[in-house]
Parts: C-alpha cells; sequence; structure tokens
C-alpha cells in the first residue's frame, strides 16, 4: 500500500516505487531538488528579468501573454511569466541539471523532452494575495484540455514543477484530485467548468512543499490553485514549471501568434 503523503529524494535514478505511486495517484513528490543558495539566485534572476519587462511594456513572449499585477508594496510585478528561461539566466541554466533526464522514466512508451521552447516554456507563476494582485489563486483545471481545444492529438504529459517558495495553507497551495488522470477524455473536459470553478473538492490533497522541492502532476489530473486566507508577505507564493512532452515537436519563437485560450483567462479564478 503506498502512503499518498510519502516523499521521495531523486539524485541519480528514478526508483520502481515513484513510478507505481506517480501512476497510482497522478503526482509525485521529490524534497530538496534545489539548494536555498541556487533559489536565491533563481529570484534575483527572475526579479531582474521582472524590471526589465515592466520598464519595457512587453506584452508577450513568443507570442504567450504577461501577466502583470503589483506585488504587497504597490510594486508592479508579473504574476506569470512564461518562458522564463529566456528572460532569466539562472532559470535557463537550471534545465541543465542532467537529474530531470531520468524523468523520461514516468513516459516509458514514449521518448520524451522538457518543452523549454515550446508550448510556454518554463513559466513562473507568482501568487499573492493584495488589493491590486491579479493572480491569487486558480480554478480547477487539466493542463492537457488545451491540447484538446486546438484539436491537438493527446499525448503524455507531465508538469514539473520546482517551488521557490514553502507552499501549504498559509499561502493557498496546490490541490490535486489523486487518481484523476485514469478518467475518461470526456470527464477530463467536462467534469467541473475549467478554471471557473474554484470550490473544494471532497477528494482534494493538497500537496504541502517546501522551497526547493520538485513536483511532477500528470496533465490529466484535476488540479487547482488554492487562494491564501492571508493578505500581503505572508501570501506569497512562486513556482516555476515547465512540462515534459512528447510527440511531433513545435517550438515557438518571436512571431508566434497568441494561442485562443489564452484569451479567455478573463473567465479564469485569478482573483
Amino acid at each position: 500500500m503506498l502512503d499518498i503523503n510519502k516523499k521521495y529524494k531523486l539524485v541519480d535514478k528514478v526508483e520502481d516505487e515513484h513510478v507505481a505511486f506517480y501512476n497510482k495517484y497522478g503526482f509525485v513528490h521529490y524534497q530538496n531538488f534545489i539548494t536555498d543558495e541556487q533559489i536565491q539566485r533563481i529570484l534575483k534572476s527572475l526579479n531582474e528579468g521582472y524590471e526589465k519587462l515592466v520598464a519595457e511594456g512587453r506584452e508577450n513572449i513568443n507570442g504567450i501573454p504577461i501577466n502583470y499585477g503589483f506585488d504587497e508594496n504597490g510594486k508592479s510585478i508579473v504574476h506569470r511569466l512564461p518562458f522564463s528561461n529566456l528572460i532569466a539566466d539562472e532559470v535557463a541554466k537550471l534545465y541543465d541539471d542532467p537529474r530531470f533526464k531520468l524523468l523520461a522514466k514516468f513516459i516509458p512508451d514514449y521518448e520524451s523532452r522538457l518543452g523549454l521552447k515550446e508550448k510556454d516554456g518554463v513559466v513562473t507563476n507568482y501568487y499573492i494575495n493584495t488589493d491590486k494582485s491579479n493572480f491569487r489563486q486558480m480554478g480547477w483545471h487539466t493542463d492537457v484540455t488545451r491540447d484538446v481545444m486546438v484539436g491537438k492529438k493527446l499525448f503524455p504529459m507531465i508538469n514539473v514543477g520546482i517551488c521557490l517558495d514553502d507552499s501549504n495553507e498559509t499561502n493557498g497551495g496546490l490541490r490535486i484530485i489523486p487518481g484523476s488522470q485514469r478518467q475518461s477524455v470526456m470527464s477530463m473536459l467536462f467534469t467541473k467548468v475549467q478554471f471557473v470553478n474554484t470550490k473544494k473538492d471532497p477528494k482534494e490533497i493538497m500537496l504541502t512543499t517546501k522551497a526547493g522541492d520538485l513536483t511532477l502532476h500528470d496533465g490529466r489530473t484535476w488540479h487547482r490553485v488554492g487562494k491564501s486566507p492571508h493578505m500581503g508577505a505572508k501570501s506569497r507564493r512562486r513556482v516555476m514549471y515547465v512540462p515534459l512532452i512528447c510527440g511531433p515537436v513545435k517550438e515557438r519563437d518571436e512571431n508566434g501568434k497568441t494561442p485562443f485560450y489564452h484569451k479567455l483567462n478573463k473567465l479564469a479564478k485569478l482573483k
């Protein structure tokens, strides 16, 4: 029997137990993947990138919109930064870590890769609960829905997250419905109103993580990000995600058009 609260360490290989856990629950949690020193370098690099983007008033990167807002001090910040790896050198450097190649074991029947130049690249989410925040929570959704919406064939996909802050009830936290990756396509699309529904589900669990932890969740799982009960700095939660994908390669560049589903963000429950 696999304990749903089990946490692992990723050193030099992915163990069979890790894969069994992931296949059962749709996620897996690795502790202490990067150090505090690495986190500080990444945050410094990101903050420099934020300031440059705000000064330029840049609207998108490779056609993917940048979501701006304000922190607890009224300072302009970037709430959602696509292709962070193209903006922050320390982010790009992180994904040279050979341990990322070990994650291919979770998609054994396909040749997989990190989508550093595909989809939205490395996305950095900066949640904070303030009067002027535009990013306090995220409603229920499944990550592969985007591919369905544009008529793409569904391939296995894993969202690989790295926590830059501790994440728990204090600042919202990632909520997942364990085992929901085994649902039908119809359930994956229509069980909940994607991004609009923010209600607590009796089957959900919260992933309590520490800064530096790595998490994987299957793109077919139902998941959401809770809203912090606190205001200001105490509600801050920053996390980076990159997709582990397979199938045809489709890289984006500066001439990329904005996918229509990004234009529906006004419907999403972000506040």
